[in-house]
């Protein structure tokens, strides 16, 4: 996913562009987009606003490269989830089940995951609507990939497997994240409960008539 303006940027070495991201991460979401400066980031960084400017064009692209950067660690957990629990599996109830506790530990422990969930509440003003829009599609594409892969072997019924996947994170893991919370995280049972009823409602919805929701696949 590449959402920065065709301009002129350098390269530079990997280095100074992880100091530069971490910085501008980190003042972004103590400060906000709008009270940090191009000054303050390249202060933090141990760099200079020239090459702040060489490497990212301008403030704009600076707060969606720390974006892209702090979505790839979220996508990759859910990518690694896929991987898990979604390839070989004997029951897919409980496969779901499975893949959706590990993307909650793994949110949960992550400080990407709250990072990117804080960057995309507070600064979506920032964010052209289209790089919202690849980001959320990125983050279902595994998800779709899969479901529409489930339909073709008969483990699902899903005609549209992008819908399916937004009803399938609705149900199951992000409706742990929506939960208010008094203090740190949801119990663990009450995690479990969650997930378990909603990959329940979500297999009465999409799995097949004629086939039981234990089939194996092929």
């Amino acid at each position: 996913m590449d959402n920065m303006e065709n301009k002129k940027i350098r390269k530079g070495s990997s280095d100074k562009r992880a100091k530069i991201i971490a910085a501008a991460r980190e003042l972004f979401l103590s400060d906000g987009f709008d009270r940090s400066s191009v000054d303050a980031v390249a202060a933090k960084a141990g760099v200079s606003k020239r090459t702040v400017y060489d490497y990212y064009g301008d403030k704009q692209n600076l707060l969606l490269a720390v974006v892209e950067e702090t979505s790839s660690a979220v996508l990759n957990m859910i990518d690694r989830g896929i991987s898990d629990h979604l390839w070989e599996f004997e029951s897919l109830e409980q496969a779901l089940i499975l893949f959706c506790e590990q993307i909650v530990a793994s949110a949960n422990g992550s400080s990407d995951y709250m990072a990117l969930t804080r960057l995309l509440m507070v600064e979506a003003a920032n964010l052209p609507d289209s790089f919202l829009e690849s980001l959320d599609n990125a983050s279902e594409e595994g998800i779709i990939r899969r479901f529409t892969e489930f339909g073709q072997k008969g483990l699902l019924d899903v005609p549209d497997p992008k819908m399916a996947a937004k009803h399938f994170a609705a149900l199951t893991f992000l409706m742990v994240f929506n939960q208010p919370r008094k203090i740190g995280t949801l119990e663990e049972e009450q995690t479990k409960r969650i997930i378990t009823e909603g990959v329940r409602v979500f297999l009465c919805a999409y799995a097949p008539h004629t086939v039981q929701n234990e089939n194996q696949p092929s």
